[in-house]
């Protein structure tokens, strides 16, 4: 079993910088491909970003060039560094990780993640 836990949400203005934080735990956690979704009110959840085993990031158009997603293996985390925001990103953001390596077309589907975080949230205001 492994759990997840995010960390670094916050309110900032259109424009800010947040950086979020997803640290793995629990027994047989290695090397396991890693995203993020997030949910805004009254929208299903979307994926935003995935790096996977190999270390290849997808990102959602919504988010690309805005947002970079990076792994440290020593430390077993992950990284979403959102840059840029603006307010339709507020939702709240969670951690995702699976074993296996989903490839880059299922990269941003939740079902291709087992293990997933309580979420934290982002608000951006205007």
């Amino acid at each position: 079993q492994v759990q997840l836990m995010e960390s670094g949400g916050g309110s900032v203005q259109t424009g800010g910088s947040l950086r979020l934080s997803c640290v793995a735990s629990g027994h047989g956690y290695s090397r396991y491909s890693m995203a993020w979704f997030r949910r805004a009110p009254g929208k299903e959840r979307e994926g935003v970003a995935s790096i996977d085993n190999t270390n290849t990031p997808i990102f959602a158009p919504s988010v690309k060039g805005r947002f970079t997603i990076y792994q440290d293996d020593a430390k077993k985390m992950v990284y979403l560094q959102m840059d840029n925001l603006i307010p339709e990103d507020t939702a709240v953001y969670y951690c995702a990780a699976d074993p296996k390596s989903p490839g880059w077309v299922d990269a941003l589907f939740s079902e291709s993640y087992r293990y997933w975080g309580q979420g934290t949230q982002v608000t951006v205001s205007s």
